[in-house]
């Protein structure tokens, strides 16, 4: 007989399962040992991670992420729901899959459990075996068992986990059987959290407020709405949907957004706005989630313990909700729960595992040992790759380490309300570094933060973007001085020398646009703090404007549109390894910049000589030519990059004054820009500015 939860009365339509008191009565039990005990000594007492299923007709990539199946000779696994299956005679299938392992050593570092519940309930007759990785993926055998018309739970300790490892089962069928329900529990209800201070709070109730800023794309908006709606734990959860939005194109206009809407009631929050950047965005969706300055506001009176930021760009997969829920209510202390990223386009690809700022040139960048986009269809986490794999060889191990971060990206990010209202808001920044600067605010406060394995959303890949060229390349740099205003006490020479070297690869690159803007940016860090908020809606116009002056910033429909390229012959287009690589880049270094110091051929500003795709598009190609036609990353056009070495001249000039005097002057800037921070990060602040939208 299988388990009945008991009403839950705190809130109508609050589904059971995902909240303190509620224990299924499970037909029989094993512990780690493989006993029977007595019903009364179950184990599950409330629910972490559910056992989940692709949706109906994934392909075959995409299942991997879920689970991994031995063919039978009498069908696959099939499923008529998300979180139950039917495993056929003969049949096997494992759960080491990025979504259904338990992320063990994660759960060790940051929360209040000791163990973990495994619980599978079961139609018919199913062998359960249980297993653990190590740090370096190595399976151990934990436990195993029959289970027949029933349920079974294993208890496993997370004590071998401080470094790294997952927690998984597997089933095995003789004959059909159907796994009708499974997930991870803890052993008891969530306890009081320690504050920095050395006060307790809570334990909180499973509730949050998910705030999801949109610029126009109220297509995505919509269907972000819908993968909210889609699945009825989530739905339960849920007190609010805040969404601002900054578009042109607005979301109530899309197709479906009455019905998406109407879902939530009164619970969803919509508010038109300009175009404020993702800090913007995600400031009201915070200011509103607290109720505004005065706790009063409609969409705050829920007083959600946690708040959700979410793009709108993204792809869902709703689980992650509760997941990142749940490891917010058992952390140890209040923290920041971050969710990792996998590639939109390729949607088995893990892209990022976790970042870090690099405090010697403080720029953000890949945590040590992740594996980036890492692709679980082809290297499942069993994969241990060959015994002489060299360290860039690809395999799974480094999946099976915890990896520790300095922030996460708010494509998804669970942020504590106890956060919000000890170190406040986003910083005015438009866009990039607003999560950065937060993650390190919370930190240096005492609230940490993790990016969460089997938490996740499908995002875009960096790689199909130009951000690093394009207009963001103001914001990244702008936005990198403020935060290291904020947060760097050491010395900036690696930044300064970080930027120099940047500046004069643009330049190889007759990425002239990029240096102008760049040049812009640290002019507008040198005004000051008082600044920020007066530019934060005009800065992308007065970027944008200056971009038209340059040809690399324009693009064009086609290269078919202009004179067929005449040709550059001699110009290496493929990037060189091994032992003679650095000597070869030495020599194309060397012709590159003789060519750059060169009068240029303004021929070549008419007839390209190259059309170079992006992965053609590097400095000892762009070096070489006087005029060539660059693909964007995303395929859709081309740029007309042309030399011209007085402009080029002029550019470095300025960039190196405005080096050095950044490098002057940022003892300077320090101090004004931290004694501004507490006003730049108030609601007050930001009242002003939505009061004026």
């Amino acid at each position: 007989m299988r388990p009945v939860a008991p009403p839950d009365t705190r809130r109508p339509g609050r589904k059971p399962g995902w909240g303190p008191g509620w224990v299924g009565k499970p037909s029989a039990t094993r512990s780690e040992k493989g006993e029977t005990v007595p019903d009364t000594q179950q184990c599950a007492v409330e629910k972490l991670q559910r056992i989940i299923m692709p949706r109906r007709g994934e392909p075959h990539d995409v299942r991997t992420l879920y689970l991994l199946e031995t063919p039978s000779p009498v069908g696959r696994v099939t499923w008529e729901d998300r979180t139950s299956l039917t495993v056929p005679g003969g049949g096997e299938v494992s759960f080491e899959t990025y979504f259904n392992a338990f992320p063990a050593s994660y759960w060790r570092r940051w929360t209040q459990l000791e163990e973990v519940v495994l619980r599978v309930e079961v139609e018919g007759t199913l062998r359960v075996d249980v297993y653990r990785s190590k740090i370096d993926g190595s399976r151990i055998g934990v436990d195993g068992g029959l289970v027949t018309d029933g349920a079974i739970e294993f208890t496993v300790s997370l004590a071998p986990f401080e470094d790294g490892g997952w927690i998984w089962f597997d089933v095995t069928a003789d004959e059909k059987a159907t796994v009708t329900s499974a997930g991870w529990y803890a052993s008891h209800a969530p306890k009081p959290q320690v504050l920095p201070d050395g006060t307790t709070i809570g334990p909180a109730e499973p509730r949050v407020t998910v705030g999801i800023p949109t610029f126009n794309r109220p297509a995505d908006a919509v269907a972000a709405l819908e993968a909210l709606a889609s699945d009825g734990e989530v739905d339960a959860v849920i007190d609010a949907v805040i969404m601002p939005d900054q578009g042109r194109k607005k979301v109530a206009d899309q197709p479906g957004f009455a019905e998406a809407s109407a879902h939530f009631g009164n619970r969803f929050h919509l508010f038109n706005q300009g175009n404020l950047g993702g800090s913007g965005g995600y400031s009201r969706i915070m200011y509103e989630a607290l109720g505004g300055v005065d706790g009063t506001g409609q969409a705050g009176q829920a007083q959600s313990p946690y708040i959700l930021f979410m793009d709108d760009d993204i792809a869902i997969e709703p689980d992650s909700i509760l997941r990142a829920l749940q490891v917010s209510r058992y952390a140890t202390s209040p923290m920041l729960v971050g969710g990792q990223m996998l590639n939109l386009q390729e949607r088995s690809h893990l892209h990022s595992m976790g970042e870090v700022i690099d405090r010697g040139t403080f720029m953000w960048t890949s945590a040590p040992h992740v594996r980036y986009d890492h692709d679980f269809s082809k290297f499942p986490l069993s994969y241990q790759g060959k015994k002489d794999d060299k360290p860039k060889d690809r395999n799974s191990r480094d999946l099976h380490r915890r990896i520790d971060v300095d922030y996460n990206g708010w494509w998804m990010c669970m942020i504590p309300r106890v956060v919000a209202d000890t170190i406040g808001q986003p910083l005015p920044l438009f866009i990039k570094w607003d999560d950065a600067e937060y993650g390190l605010r919370a930190g240096q406060a005492g609230f940490p933060t993790a990016t969460w394995p089997g938490i996740a959303i499908w995002h875009m890949a960096w790689s199909d973007k130009d951000d690093a060229i394009d207009w963001q390349a103001y914001f990244h740099l702008r936005n990198r001085l403020v935060v290291a205003a904020l947060n760097h006490d050491g010395d900036i020479r690696g930044m300064i020398t970080s930027m120099r070297k940047a500046t004069l690869k643009h330049l190889l690159c007759l990425e002239y646009s990029t240096v102008a803007i760049q040049n812009e940016a640290m002019r507008d860090f040198l005004l000051g703090p008082e600044n920020l908020f007066g530019v934060l809606e005009s800065s992308l116009p007065k970027i944008a404007a200056m971009r038209k002056n340059y040809p690399d910033a324009v693009v064009l429909p086609t290269a078919a549109d202009l004179p067929k390229a005449s040709g550059a012959p001699g110009v290496p287009t493929k990037d060189v390894g091994g032992r003679l690589g650095p000597v070869k880049k030495a020599v194309w270094l060397a012709k590159g910049l003789a060519h750059t110091l060169g009068k240029a051929d303004t021929a070549h500003h008419e007839v390209p000589q190259a059309n170079f795709a992006p992965i053609e598009a590097r400095w000892f190609s762009l070096s070489r030519v006087d005029g060539a036609t660059v693909t964007t990353a995303d395929g859709r056009g081309v740029v007309y990059r042309k030399r011209d070495r007085e402009q080029a001249k002029q550019l470095l000039q300025q960039s190196w004054r405005l080096q050095d005097e950044v490098a002057s002057r940022f003892d300077e800037m320090r101090r004004r820009y931290r004694a501004a921070h507490a006003d730049l990060v108030s609601k007050e602040s930001w009242k002003k500015v939505f009061d004026n939208e």
